[in-house]
Parts: C-alpha cells; sequence; structure tokens
C-alpha cells in the first residue's frame, strides 16, 4: 500500500489539524463510513478529587500524531507484523456535547455518539473524560448483544450510590454489572486505597466480578490473565489511566503506585485481541495538566493505536 506522504506532503506530526492519528473528522454522524469511530467524551464531572479529565480527549488526539509519519501502517520488527494499514477506516467523530453540571444530559449525548457508531458498524473508541463516561457507553449497547467487560484500573468503581450519587466516577462498574446484557467483568490492577468500601467488592463478586490486583496478575502472566476471561466471549474493554504507575502515568486525576508498566497492558490486550470480539472501548481519566511532559497522553494514545493495531490484524487487515 502506497505511503500517505506519496501524495506530495510530507505532513509532519506537528503540522495540521489535530483529530485522533490525524485521521478524518466527520462530524455528520448520520453519514458516518468507519472501521473505527473515534469518540471524545470530555466529561469530568464525575470526579470525587482531582478534576481536569476534560481535557483528556484534546490531549490524546494531539499526543496521537506523534504517530502519524504518512506510513501505510505501523510495522513492528517483533511481530514481523504491519499494524493499522491504511484499509482500516479511522474515523473521528468529534466530541459529544457537554452540558455542565448536568450529568444526565451530558451522559445521554455520550451515549448517543456510541449509538452512531454502532449504527455504523464501526468499533466506537471512546476517549474521556472522567470513568462516568463508561456508564453512558455500556448503555448505549443494549441491542448489541451478550458481552464481558474487562476493566484495567486502580479503582473497583462498584459503589452503588453515596449521597445520591449513582453516576460519578465511583460507580460505572456497579452500573455496567447491573445490565442484563453483561454477563461478568474481569477486574485488573485494583489495588491500594479505593473508593469502594469492602461490602462493594462483596457485592462486585457476588454480581460475576473477578478481581485482580497487580501483583496477583504479575504472577499470572499475560497469558494467564487474559485466561481468566470466559473463552469465546465478546469482549468491551474499559482503561483507566491510573491502572499505570504514576512513574509514567503521572497525569491523572486519582494516581495510585504500584500499578502497571506498559508492556504488561500491551501483552494482556494483544492476548485478549487474539482471542476475543473486541466490541467496544474506552480510555478514561487522563488529565493533562498534572502531567507538563505530556507523557500520559502519549501513553494513551499508543495503548489505544497499538491495540486497534491487534484486534484488525486478528480480523484479517495485513
Amino acid at each position: 500500500m502506497a505511503h500517505g506522504y506519496e501524495s506530495g506532503r510530507l505532513d509532519l506530526p506537528f503540522v495540521g489539524i489535530a483529530t485522533f492519528g490525524k485521521r478524518p473528522n466527520q462530524p455528520d454522524w448520520d453519514q458516518l463510513e468507519a472501521d473505527v469511530a473515534i469518540i471524545g467524551a470530555p466529561y469530568d464531572f464525575g470526579t470525587q478529587w482531582r478534576s481536569g479529565a476534560r481535557f483528556g480527549p484534546r490531549a490524546v488526539r494531539e499526543a496521537s500524531t506523534l504517530f502519524s509519519f504518512g506510513h501505510a501502517g505501523a510495522y513492528d520488527h517483533e511481530d514481523d507484523a504491519t499494524y493499522l494499514p491504511g484499509s482500516v477506516r479511522i474515523v473521528d467523530m468529534g466530541d459529544a456535547d457537554i452540558v455542565h453540571t448536568d450529568t444526565e444530559a451530558s451522559h445521554a449525548n455520550i451515549e448517543t455518539a456510541v449509538r452512531a457508531a454502532l449504527k455504523a458498524g464501526a468499533l466506537p473508541v471512546t476517549i474521556g473524560g472522567d470513568h462516568s463516561v463508561n456508564i453512558p457507553c455500556i448503555r448505549a449497547f443494549d441491542d448489541q448483544g451478550d458481552f464481558h467487560v474487562l476493566q484495567i484500573d486502580a479503582h473497583l468503581d462498584f459503589v452503588d450510590e453515596r449521597h445520591g450519587v449513582r453516576h460519578g466516577h465511583g460507580n460505572p462498574m456497579r452500573r455496567a454489572a447491573e445490565q442484563p446484557y453483561v454477563t461478568g467483568l474481569t477486574q485488573v490492577g485494583i489495588r491500594n486505597v479505593s473508593s469502594t468500601a469492602r461490602e462493594g467488592y462483596e457485592d462486585a463478586r457476588n454480581m460475576g466480578s473477578d478481581i485482580l490486583s497487580v501483583r496477583q496478575a504479575r504472577k499470572l502472566g499475560p497469558e494467564g490473565l487474559a485466561a481468566r476471561i470466559p473463552a469465546k466471549t465478546p469482549v468491551y474493554i474499559t482503561l483507566d489511566i491510573d491502572a499505570f504507575c504514576p512513574s509514567i502515568a503521572p497525569g491523572t486525576g486519582t494516581p495510585s503506585h504500584g500499578g502497571f508498566l506498559y508492556y504488561e497492558i500491551l501483552e494482556l490486550l494483544q492476548q485478549v485481541a487474539q482471542k476475543h470480539d473486541i466490541v467496544g472501548i474506552d480510555l478514561v481519566e487522563v488529565a493533562p495538566d498534572y502531567d507538563p511532559t505530556g507523557s500520559t497522553a502519549i501513553l494513551a494514545a499508543q495503548i489505544l493505536l497499538n491495540t486497534l493495531g491487534f484486534i484488525f490484524h486478528t480480523r484479517g487487515f495485513r
């Protein structure tokens, strides 16, 4: 396949408009034609400590241009594979509209965006925002059949209700487990102080969760960890950037030391993509103002692009 720079433009990463991966923008969601639809969900009113994840989608998009040199795909010499060739149609839908201080309206707009991606037959990839944006993402799948949720996160996020709050960033996995089409959850990386109390952990296990800490995950290794997910089950991936150690991902509202390093998550996602049909992805809690180096946003963009590469390589895009 021809390289993009053969068109006559070098189009370096710092040139042009910062859509995700410098892929086309389609603001008319009724005209969406894509294999992957990128959705920004710049909502962070669900946070319980440091806000700022509303700027996550913008930062991750800008960081993603680092990996946009105009090559027809990205060659990985270790795998001897070219990932994300030009035949994979990635389209940036822009952002869902956020209504300040109105959780339900903002979440409804995010849900509308995900439904538009699904209607077009595209894989929805939502960039948050705080982890509450997972709630409307999961709601949008109510007519898509059963699936399992893989959560990679420092926190369990299984609070039912606290002072009337049911749709904050401590609630999404509880809301997901309540859906009849969510068959179970594998919750990986859970550690240290959590917003979820002991009874929340008991509820999670009773509702079908398999909860694994970073240390437990390391003992299993990527293959053993991926094997915990029920075989041949479609999987929705929700990745909170605080699953990573803050030594490499400080740009988040609730950092938790003792987290994963890059290859631990990369190899897990590669295993899952090879063995399961991935039906949706969200990546949340990038708060770029806490990381002046930009490394957290770059990490987020890189893990998303590599995961998409694994998914579509498995689907036969070579």
